[in-house]
């Protein structure tokens, strides 16, 4: 070997000694979780149940750092200025896909700050009613809209949350004049169905099943691309005749772009196999999430993906940037 490849080779070992050492010292303290969200919620629950699985394969604690408002800026931005070295995570989500269009500007940017690990979960939307409301199926509210311009009511939570940038997509997917009418939060949206101030809301299925399976409430339609195997009987918006409303809730983990990827694969092998117990997916099922984790690239195209539909979603609904 003469000198010139010698010193090559020497080079090439001296770029990946930082790359090993890294992956070697992770993880060396406890690690957090920021999650955009407060307490209690379905992503929080979720966070925290995957964290307790990684805290056994990686011999650290994993705490949860609830950062709640802001459309999740504020946990965004302690994640993206956060030392690179996978011992802080952002729990991503529709959220954070939507905050890059609906925010005029933000600290950080959404894809080239952030380094998806894995997605961890899918979660249904649906298109409710009262359980003694006239439309007992979707292709009813859509006929009734159709023939009642403007008239008919749906409630959703806040403006830019998923549930109402959803009701948007079934708006103009289904071609219909309708009132969306935002609440605040998903307890004021059930009062509101349950009192019939509303005809109809856009929400998230885990709130709202006890009261559908306690009969108050009515299930019209999933939005996924599938039925929800919590309830089987009721049919895809698709299959209800409204084809371009598909639109499922997910999140996933996510650390600062600068983090080795040696680092970033070791975090990844662990959400994989945190996902794959028995124990995490049943907690992750009694909450109406359907485990399924990913690869990293798979994670950012899907964050890429996401960012750029609820981005035309909110620019064809005239939602004025905040």
């Amino acid at each position: 070997m003469n000198k010139a490849i010698r010193f090559l080779v020497l080079c090439g070992v001296m770029l990946m000694l930082p790359a090993a050492s890294m992956a070697q010292a992770f993880a060396s303290k406890p690690l957090r979780i920021v999650v955009p969200f407060g307490a209690g919620g379905v992503a929080d629950l979720t966070a925290r149940t995957v964290a307790q699985k990684l805290s056994e394969s990686l011999g650290q604690a994993v705490l949860i750092d609830n950062k709640p408002g802001a459309g999740g800026v504020v946990a965004g931005d302690a994640v993206a200025k956060a030392d690179p070295d996978g011992h802080t995570l952002l729990l991503i989500s529709n959220a954070t896909a939507v905050s890059a269009g609906l925010f005029k500007t933000l600290p950080f940017d959404t894809l080239r700050d952030f380094a998806p690990v894995s997605t961890l979960g899918y979660f249904d939307l649906a298109v409710i009613t009262p359980s003694d409301s006239p439309f007992r199926s979707l292709a009813d509210l859509v006929a009734y809209a159709k023939a009642n311009p403007g008239k008919l009511n749906l409630a959703t939570i806040n403006i830019g949350s998923t549930q109402h940038l959803a009701a948007e997509l079934f708006k103009t997917s289904a071609g219909v004049d309708i009132q969306i009418v935002p609440f605040n939060g998903s307890p004021a949206v059930i009062t509101a169905l349950r009192s019939k101030q509303v005809d109809a809301a856009v929400e998230i299925l885990a709130p709202v099943l006890p009261q559908i399976n306690s009969g108050a409430l009515r299930a019209l339609a999933v939005a996924g691309a599938a039925r929800a195997s919590v309830l089987p009987d009721v049919p895809t918006a698709r299959e209800s005749g409204v084809a371009g409303f598909i639109a499922s809730s997910w999140n996933g983990l996510a650390v600062p772009a600068r983090t080795p990827k040696s680092v970033i694969a070791r975090l990844n092998r662990d959400i994989v196999a945190a996902l794959n117990a028995p124990e995490v997916r049943k907690r992750l099922r009694d909450l109406n999430v359907d485990a399924q984790s990913s690869t990293p690239e798979q994670a950012a195209q899907l964050l890429r993906s996401e960012t750029r539909r609820w981005g035309e979603v909110i620019v064809r609904a005239k939602i004025p940037q905040q």
